[in-house]
């Protein structure tokens, strides 16, 4: 059978979970008997919060000491509870100047909103990047450096660049480096970053006929080039933040900080809504006594990233919710509204 909370302890549940968010210490009736919206006396709160924490939603971690919420208390308080902040046209303000406009890629506007956000929450934030699903190869030029070392440049849609160091078995005339930059050109320019595979290469490897051998260990660079736009690493900030709560086991911090893609990507995929709050006890989180929201980042309605924050269980749920979702409303308006930002120039070679 399920038991619902009638209104009077739904008020004192949320106001149990506000206190211990402000102060960090258990919550006791007179404490909660001296809000103004709680008009009846301490015996009938204590009743109260002991049927709450028979529910499973408030625990006692002493005798005689007062409530804490449980993970199950934190999740009906911001599903339901929560009193979500209306942002000011100050704060507003404060958010949108976090965002670098002036980057050269949607990527990097996504880390300057997680490195500003760290700040503001004193949180470790975490960037799972645009997806390469996005960017189409606009260019790949092929420059020589120096006695049979070349440098490969890719540059795809979304403004991001990579450049890959090749040495090779010999030195290239002008006329195959000429034939390499007409043939990415008409057979790469366009291509989707997910389509270029190992199969594609080969069977551009194999068209290329007398050209096959000397240049075939470019076209392979070109293809782990092609991997690397497609490795969505997760990306933090604000790390030092997480190490100096005293809340928070260290030990599992370090192992989080060690085994992030994994844990983290396991968790940021297209199955969760537009918001998630996940805790230390969820699948796969590994940092107890902790909570992770994030929320996604869209581009022409499809999903094209995250951004969370990291922190103890005891966030300020009210505040940090709504700035975290005004700013990756407005990197989706950036990101959506045309082409993202883009890279003015490329380097001319790897340093």
């Amino acid at each position: 059978m399920i038991v619902l909370l009638d209104e009077r302890k739904r008020r004192i549940l949320a106001a149990v979970v506000d206190a211990y968010i402000l102060t960090g210490e258990p919550v006791g009736s007179k404490a909660i008997a001296a809000l103004p919206d709680i008009r009846v006396s301490p015996a009938t709160i204590r009743n109260d919060m002991a049927m709450i924490e028979q529910l499973g939603y408030l625990e006692q971690p002493h005798t005689s000491a007062g409530r804490i919420p449980t993970y199950s208390g934190y999740r009906l308080y911001i599903d339901e509870l929560m009193n979500a902040k209306t942002l000011s046209d100050e704060e507003k303000t404060l958010l949108d100047n976090c965002l670098d406009v002036d980057v050269p890629t949607a990527d990097a506007l996504i880390e300057s909103a997680s490195k500003a956000l760290a700040e503001l929450t004193h949180c470790a934030t975490v960037v799972k990047n645009v997806a390469p699903k996005f960017s189409v190869i606009t260019k790949v030029e092929l420059i020589p450096t120096g006695r049979r070392m070349y440098v490969l440049l890719m540059v795809t849609s979304s403004g991001n660049i990579k450049n890959k160091v090749c040495r090779l078995e010999f030195d290239l005339t002008n006329e195959q480096i000429e034939f390499f930059s007409r043939y990415m050109a008409e057979n790469l320019q366009g291509v989707s970053i997910e389509d270029l595979d190992g199969d594609t290469i080969d069977r551009l490897v194999s068209a290329m006929g007398a050209y096959m051998v000397t240049l075939a260990p470019l076209l392979q660079g070109v293809c782990e080039l092609a991997e690397g736009f497609k490795d969505n690493e997760i990306k933090l900030q604000g790390e030092k933040n997480l190490l100096a709560r005293q809340d928070i086991n260290t030990d599992q911090i370090v192992e989080f900080f060690e085994n992030r893609n994994k844990v983290v990507k396991n968790m940021l995929d297209d199955s969760f809504g537009d918001l998630q709050v996940l805790f230390g006890e969820d699948g796969g989180f590994i940092i107890e006594n902790s909570s992770m929201i994030v929320s996604k980042i869209k581009k022409d309605g499809k999903t094209a990233g995250s951004l969370g924050v990291i922190g103890p269980m005891r966030l300020d749920y009210a505040k940090i919710i709504p700035y975290l979702e005004y700013l990756t409303d407005r990197i989706t308006d950036i990101i959506s509204d045309g082409e993202p930002p883009q890279a003015e120039s490329p380097p001319s070679e790897k340093q």
